[in-house]
């Protein structure tokens, strides 16, 4: 079902109380808590803002980087969003030739030049590649052959066939001049990312300081064997300058690593991604790609097939992050929230949605589900509201008398 509500009613996810959204031309009009309602009797579902997801490959089949990439099918991902809780996403281009990166960027950008509202979710684009390590283990599963150093003149084509869309740029800054690069990066406006690196201690310092901000799924796309110390891991870890996303799926990162990196970057510099990969949707199985052959094990994990420990992507939406890090970091609900909303809004300069009146009328309904020793277990997307329209996910569990 969707429809324009004129109100919502849920459970505030800061404060655990009633409230009540009057929602007018897209945005909130108003917020009260409605007398006379007990939200533990009436069975609310929890209201928060929707996620914004900065890291998504694809979905259903589909990858953003590829040849074939129509503007059907980036609007279709789009419009699955809702059933994720996303309002707000980044499609994701990963390293390829240049006639397929620039078909993606076009694509996409013509995408958003639709009067079609399942373009209203993409806040803009996440180039991770090609600028990274041609190493074994950090390189990941981006192909080897595309793998090259930064390029100005070759990033600024991009740029203009994405038709200046590009809003975070992942590279590496092991390579010479890499520092000049990135702050010519940061001076057109695109945040940069440090990942898929082999980069030493003083190669990350001088990216920090010609204005890298983030870390791309920081403990991901990294060697099996490290040296104790230093190591790129540690030295991106230390840095106060740069923020951290972090993939909480359950296969990515054990948790007692989240736990340790949200402790030594605090919970306000880290942000969840879900790195969602164009397989996600699809059943266990083992699938012939652009990129090579790929299998989504029964648990969910999605490898290069045959090496059930290189990690191909996700197969998990980022609510699964906010349950995952609640449960392994000890994080209460607002804060598991705010990094998978807030932080990424405030990483690329957007305003932030605190389901206050003048904020868009963007949020997520949801189930928090809980272990027989009453831990956070799995977060549950009911329903989406973006832009004012309202798409349910469950209809079977959405209370729609109480929540409209």
């Amino acid at each position: 079902m969707n429809a324009r509500p004129t109100h919502l009613t849920g459970r505030h996810y800061r404060t655990g109380r009633p409230v009540r959204l009057e929602i007018a031309s897209g945005n909130i009009r108003s917020a009260t808590e409605p007398s006379g309602l007990n939200s533990a009797e009436a069975d609310l579902h929890w209201i928060a803002p929707g996620f914004f997801d900065l890291q998504s490959n694809g979905y259903g089949g589909q990858e953003f980087s590829s040849p074939r990439l129509t503007i059907e099918s980036v609007l279709k991902i789009g419009g699955q969003q809702a059933s994720f809780g996303v309002t707000q996403f980044c499609p994701t281009v990963t390293t390829a030739g240049y006639e397929t990166l620039e078909h993606s960027l076009r694509t996409i950008a013509a995408a958003c030049q639709q009067a079609d509202s399942r373009a209203r979710v993409i806040a803009g684009i996440h180039l991770e590649g090609p600028y990274i390590t041609r190493e074994d283990g950090p390189r990941g599963a981006h192909p080897l052959e595309h793998c090259r150093p930064p390029d100005w003149d070759e990033f600024r084509r991009l740029q203009d066939a994405a038709a200046g869309r590009i809003r975070i740029l992942t590279l590496s800054p092991e390579y010479p001049r890499a520092g000049a690069f990135i702050g010519r990066v940061v001076q057109s406006g695109v945040v940069v990312a440090i990942g898929h690196t082999t980069a030493d201690s003083s190669q990350i310092r001088a990216a920090v300081d010609a204005g890298a901000s983030l870390s791309t799924h920081l403990g991901n796309g990294a060697g099996r064997m490290l040296r104790r110390h230093p190591n790129y891991i540690w030295d991106q870890m230390a840095d106060d300058r740069l923020m951290a996303s972090l993939i909480v799926d359950g296969h990515h990162l054990p948790a007692e690593v989240v736990q340790s990196m949200v402790r030594a970057k605090t919970p306000a510099r880290c942000l969840l991604v879900s790195d969602l990969s164009g397989l996600a949707g699809l059943p266990p199985g083992r699938y012939s790609t652009e990129l090579c052959e790929l299998e989504i094990l029964p648990e969910g994990r999605l490898v290069i097939a045959g090496q059930d420990q290189l990690l191909a992507g996700a197969a998990a939406p980022i609510g699964a992050g906010v349950a995952n890090v609640m449960r392994f970091a000890g994080l209460e609900l607002a804060m598991a929230v705010s990094m998978a909303s807030h932080h990424p809004c405030r990483l690329l300069g957007l305003a932030e949605n605190h389901l206050l009146p003048g904020d868009a009328a963007d949020a997520v309904l949801f189930d928090l589900e809980r272990s027989a020793t009453g831990r956070v277990s799995d977060l549950a997307v009911r329903a989406t509201l973006t832009g004012g329209e309202l798409s349910v996910v469950d209809q079977a569990r959405f209370c729609q008398p109480a929540a409209c």
